[in-house]
């Protein structure tokens, strides 16, 4: 007897769920993956130095219980300096909704690192760069996905890595899968570094997101940033957010913004690859390092709903444009 009731209240339950049409968050199916990187300092990064630390992050793909067709697209999300927060589920959980599969890489824990915030010497910045090429070689040969409509979305580190992973230079010496990301979504990167050969991307869109408020990553780098992308004929856009502090669109994220206590910003530093290579702190003309005297702590994080639901609206906008 207990037997079939439990069984007419599970049956019940689903009809349920399935009447009210919600499958927000809900994946029909997970496949983890291990991804073979290396542990890259940024100037083995630049100089294409594949004598490296082997590594295996990895990641997990998350397939939509509505798919948009036979073979689906693929959002890949790049976790910032404390690595698989709540943003990361947010954004997963909108784009099954969506009908697209989600790949979710994470580039700390095989590398034994949880967060690197306080300590961003730990991790060179463009790690996750490679990374994401990697996971690309892996993705591209699932019967399941089409490998045209990969887009790659990151977010503060990941963001920097999204937005520099657009690079022409970077994708000749690194990509080695055989196809390029369709589109390129950062949010409030760290655009205060200049590369040589960063005026040319792939071509593919860049829709960069960030707030007037953010006191981690300052907009006004990436408004540069921005402007020198499109004199140079790129596709970029930038979009402003009135507040939009640091990780904004954190469900968990305070309001008011609160210290991450400890954590380095490079927001008073400014950093040139003068020779490839080498990455300069443009005061001292010296190579940069985390113990220059530009480089502060404490910056702000908190949450701002408005600006999560106008960024979200304006990528899928994106998305609906490259996947038609």
């Amino acid at each position: 007897m207990f037997f079939k009731f439990t069984l007419f209240f599970t049956f019940s339950l689903i009809s349920s769920l399935s009447s009210a049409n919600d499958l927000t968050g809900i994946s029909a199916r997970s496949e983890i993956y291990s991804v073979p990187s290396l542990t890259l300092s940024d100037q083995q990064f630049l100089l294409g130095d594949k004598n490296a630390k082997e590594v295996m992050v990895s990641g997990i793909l998350r397939f939509p219980p509505k798919p948009t067709s036979a073979k689906l697209p693929v959002i890949l999300l790049l976790h910032g300096s404390s690595g698989m927060g709540a943003n990361i589920d947010y954004w997963s959980n909108h784009f099954l909704s969506k009908g697209y599969a989600t790949f979710s890489l994470d580039a700390l824990t095989g590398r034994g690192l949880t967060i690197v915030g306080p300590n961003q010497a730990s991790l060179g910045r463009l790690n996750m760069a490679l990374d994401s090429y990697r996971a690309l070689e892996i993705l591209a040969k699932h019967p399941r996905l089409d490998s045209s409509k990969f887009v790659l979305m990151g977010f503060s580190r990941g963001g920097q890595a999204t937005l520099f992973a657009s690079l022409q230079r970077f994708n000749d010496t690194w990509n080695k899968s055989g196809v390029q990301f369709a589109a390129h979504i950062p949010f409030y990167a760290d655009c205060g570094t200049s590369y040589i050969g960063d005026d040319k991307t792939t071509g593919k869109p860049i829709q960069m997101h960030h707030g007037k408020t953010d006191d981690y990553n300052p907009i006004d780098s990436c408004k540069s940033y921005a402007a020198k992308l499109k004199a140079a004929n790129q596709n970029i856009e930038l979009y402003e957010y009135d507040f939009g502090p640091h990780a904004f669109d954190s469900p968990l994220g305070t309001t008011p913004p609160s210290v991450s206590k400890d954590a380095q910003t490079v927001r008073g530093c400014r950093i040139v690859e003068k020779n490839i290579g080498f990455l300069v702190n443009s005061a001292t003309d010296q190579v940069f390092k985390y113990s220059d005297s530009c480089v502060q702590l404490d910056p702000h994080v908190g949450r701002d709903e408005e600006a999560t639901l106008k960024a979200s609206d304006r990528v899928d906008a994106l998305l609906n444009s490259l996947f038609k």
